[in-house]
């Protein structure tokens, strides 16, 4: 006996049109998972060069400190500035469209017409169709942006992604200054091992808009993470000794 898949929603006839009602939900989760890779490789990376180098715990601290307020800040900004530039995209394009939709209206519409040909329309079917999509101006724009330009509008606000990517940040990056902070026995062990376990868990997360399951997600974050801060230890050490 087989049973069938389980799957993200219902496909009745109210659940579809419930859901789609309430309209595609705004995720931030990408912000969140790239402040939290950054601010744990970062700072881990810096904690792994300082101890190579031999300094002392109070150095570790200061500059993890130092790294989590001022590369924190810096990816927020970042990421402010490149969701805000990407809405500004989709504006001036968008009003592009509508301008020449206003202009050469006939242009335009043969644009559609051949978009909807590549897509397998034909004959009265794609007459029809170009009909329906042209006689509403914003489905007309709406047509123009996605299989013209490729693009959709842009539903996350930038003030909300730089404060979701500067939490993560700060929240993982704590993370492997944490046995120094409390004066933990075999600091830099500890440290490297709950490093190992937030790239894990920061990879997890990663997995639910990747094809890859959680456990392999989580173990190539954590293996890429552990590696840059192998690369910062080996740096430390040799500066140490120069």
């Amino acid at each position: 006996m087989t049973t069938e898949p389980r799957l993200e929603h219902g496909h009745s006839r109210e659940q579809i049109r419930r859901r789609l009602a309430r309209g595609p939900r705004v995720s931030y989760l990408r912000d969140l998972v790239f402040g939290g890779i950054d601010g744990a490789v970062t700072t881990f990376a810096i904690v792994a060069g300082v101890v190579g180098a031999d300094l002392s715990s109070r150095i570790v601290l200061i500059l993890g400190a130092a790294n989590l307020l001022a590369d924190g800040f810096s990816m927020a900004a970042a990421n402010y500035s490149s969701t805000r530039t990407e809405a500004e995209e989709y504006a001036q394009l968008r009003a592009m469209e509508a301008r020449h939709i206003d202009v050469v209206p006939d242009g335009e519409r043969e644009e559609v017409r051949q978009i909807l040909h590549a897509k397998g329309f034909d004959g009265d079917g794609l007459d029809q169709a170009v009909g329906v999509i042209t006689a509403d101006r914003e489905r007309w724009i709406d047509t123009m942006m996605a299989d013209e330009h490729g693009l959709q509008p842009v539903a996350r606000e930038p003030l909300r992604a730089a404060l979701a990517t500067f939490a993560a940040f700060v929240v993982c990056g704590t993370v492997p200054l944490l046995p120094y902070l409390f004066g933990l026995a075999a600091s830099t062990v500890t440290s490297t091992v709950m490093t190992g376990l937030t790239f894990f868990a920061i990879g997890s997360m990663r997995s639910r808009w990747s094809p890859l399951p959680w456990w392999r997600a989580g173990l190539e974050t954590a293996a890429i993470g552990l590696a840059a801060a192998a690369v910062a230890y080996v740096v430390g050490n040799l500066l140490a000794r120069l």
